[in-house]
């Protein structure tokens, strides 16, 4: 993997990936506001938001966390880097944790109990989706033959063919990765938590913003590791593989406003079931395709 494609791809995602998650949080608020019977707030609110934020000082406890969320930004444009620009996508999957874990980090160093709190939930969901993550990419790469996301291009058929069962366990845990109902047990886009803002509790200004980036940039990544299963050489399976993560984007607003949360033992258990089951499923079935 060659750093310059990595290094142009992250300055590119780092400018585009924002644009778009702001775009697409903003729709995600329209819609489910019309599913809820509401009018809903602007295309634009969450620019207007994080630009209002970043007019605002930081009031902060630690005076560590905006540190902290600084590099998980980082962290997150260079695995999105990785990944658009046809690298590794293992590698990918291991630096957008590490971002995780960032973000993590910053809601313990506030000392805020509602925070820490978050932060213990946070880690509950990473330790619930990661199975899946790296069962999806060994599933993938018994697939496609390598880790090289740009070697799908290659391919006479796209990866779903042989993932079909690593695809449902993905959406599954997609639900987990963009913190929607029902599991949001952490923090929510939405005002519906007992935990008042969860992670982000001790947030404030720029640091605050930070963090909203981030979250658009994730659903960005996320959503082209979704269409990332119907690439092939066909140049026309680029907008098959659009509408597909679309469509996979679409469903997750709409279980973000049909469930209700459960709490975090549910949540571990059905995501560690989904991934033995899936992804088990899904290597057996290669390991006889491959051998």
């Amino acid at each position: 993997m060659s750093f310059i494609p990595v290094l142009i791809g992250t300055v590119a995602f780092a400018v585009l990936a924002p644009i778009l998650g702001c775009l697409l949080a903003g729709l995600d608020r329209i819609i489910s506001a019309r599913m809820q019977g509401r009018v809903g707030p602007p295309l634009l609110q969450p620019y207007y938001d994080v630009r209002k934020l970043i007019e605002k000082d930081d009031v902060t406890v630690s005076g560590v966390d905006g540190i902290y969320m600084t590099a998980a930004l980082v962290f997150t444009a260079f695995a999105g880097g990785i990944f658009f620009s046809g690298g590794n996508l293992l590698m990918s999957a291991f630096v957008i944790t590490m971002a995780a874990l960032l973000f993590i980090m910053a809601a313990f160093s506030s000392r805020s109990p509602y925070a820490e709190v978050g932060a213990s939930r946070e880690t509950l969901q990473v330790m619930s989706y990661e199975p899946m993550v790296l069962l999806m990419a060994v599933c993938f790469y018994m697939a496609a033959g390598s880790f090289m996301v740009g070697d799908v291009f290659q391919r006479n058929v796209p990866v779903i063919v042989y993932t079909v069962p690593a695809f449902v366990g993905f959406l599954f845990i997609l639900t987990i990765k963009l913190r929607k109902s029902p599991f949001d047990i952490s923090t929510s886009h939405h005002a519906h938590q007992e935990i008042v803002r969860g992670t982000t509790t001790e947030m404030s200004g720029k640091t605050l913003a930070k963090t909203e980036v981030m979250h658009w940039c994730e659903t960005v990544l996320f959503l082209g590791w979704t269409g990332m299963f119907f690439l092939w050489s066909n140049p026309g399976s680029i907008v098959i593989a659009v509408i597909a993560a679309l469509a996979a984007w679409f469903l997750e607003i709409f279980i973000d406003n049909n469930f209700a949360r459960v709490k975090w033992q549910a949540m571990l258990k059905w995501a560690w079931v989904v991934a033995l089951v899936a992804g088990g499923i899904n290597i057996v079935v290669l390991m006889g395709v491959v051998f």
